[in-house]
């Protein structure tokens, strides 16, 4: 392998870690809404199937 290729490799794997951790930090600062309730699943139905 050409040393081009490596170096094209280690630049994708180091920008896809970076793209990462950066949209890890942005989630972090996310306000929830204060009226937001999970979705509740009704566990009753699942027996059907």
């Amino acid at each position: 392998m050409s040393l081009g290729w490596i170096i094209l490799i280690i630049a994708l794997v180091i920008g896809l870690i970076a793209g990462n951790i950066l949209l890890l930090r942005a989630n972090k600062k996310f306000n929830v809404p204060p009226d937001y309730e999970p979705r509740k699943y009704d566990d009753e139905n699942d027996d059907k199937w």
